[in-house]
């Protein structure tokens, strides 16, 4: 398969005349996007929930940053730039989010190296795994900390009682394109330092701005759920599908497919 999309690398490169360094650059970066795409989709289910299941533990240490640093100072930006440390965490440790998994299998699908099948698949696994294993995460973080069930439950209301209107969908959005850019400016990086710093602005943005995030909001619901708060599962689950829609058309729409045409012209 590597020898495979090594030669339809070179054939893209070799169709047409690019326009500089710039282009041929992108075209070599756009090659690495649709190979890593190609691994993840060709990932046994097994690796694919292990991999989403750690991936919803270390963004529950994200959300533990968040929550101290915030019960601490009230300070919602500050806050935003601890949460970065779970997308660090996610990226040193190379676990996943659901959400990240918009561009580089899209791109490997596209390039032809994998199946619709093998992205439900990966989607799938992933997005469930995420959500057991940050449920697990925030049921040890509500009883380590008792004293920030308070806060809990304030964060949680935020999300879940937020009329679906335009501003709902907006953020939403927001949400799912945040977090496909971060991708794909990691993927961009050639050493980890820049990589680290687009997860910290990355998790800044998404969290310090309280965009509209799938999974990471779904933590602050279980959170306030297993608490005692008056949210309901139920309630979660009103709120997370749009959410997940959304997240899918920002992730996809305003990054992703732009992405893929502006990086594989050839395709």
């Amino acid at each position: 398969m590597a020898s495979d999309r090594e030669n339809r690398a070179d054939e893209r490169r070799a169709d047409g005349d690019n326009e500089g360094p710039v282009e041929e650059e992108l075209e070599v970066e756009f090659e690495d996007v649709v190979g890593e795409g190609a691994e993840r989709l060709h990932r046994t289910f097994r690796a694919t929930l292990v991999t989403g299941f750690l991936g919803g533990i270390e963004v529950g240490i994200g959300v533990l940053a968040y929550l101290g640093v915030l019960y601490a100072t009230g300070d919602q930006l500050l806050a935003g730039v601890a949460f970065s440390v779970g997308l660090v965490a996610l990226l040193l440790a190379h676990s996943e989010l659901f959400t990240e998994n918009f561009l580089m299998p899209i791109a490997a699908l596209v390039a032809r190296e994998g199946t619709v099948l093998q992205l439900v698949k990966l989607w799938t696994g992933t997005l469930i795994a995420n959500l057991f294993g940050g449920w697990l995460m925030m049921l040890i973080i509500v009883t380590a900390f008792p004293e920030w069930h308070d806060l809990l439950a304030e964060t949680a209301h935020h999300f879940i009682d937020a009329p679906f209107d335009w501003q709902f969908v907006a953020l939403a959005i927001l949400g799912g394109a945040v977090i496909t850019l971060m991708t794909r400016m990691q993927e961009g990086a050639h050493s980890e330092m820049p990589k680290i710093a687009a997860a910290v602005v990355g998790g800044f943005v998404l969290a310090g701005f309280q965009l509209f995030h799938s999974i990471l909001d779904s933590l602050f619901a279980f959170g306030a759920i297993v608490s005692g708060a008056d949210i309901s599962y139920l309630d979660w689950a009103g709120w997370f599908f749009p959410v997940l829609a959304l997240n899918l058309l920002g992730g996809v729409a305003l990054v992703t497919a732009l992405r893929i045409v502006r990086g594989g012209r050839a395709l």
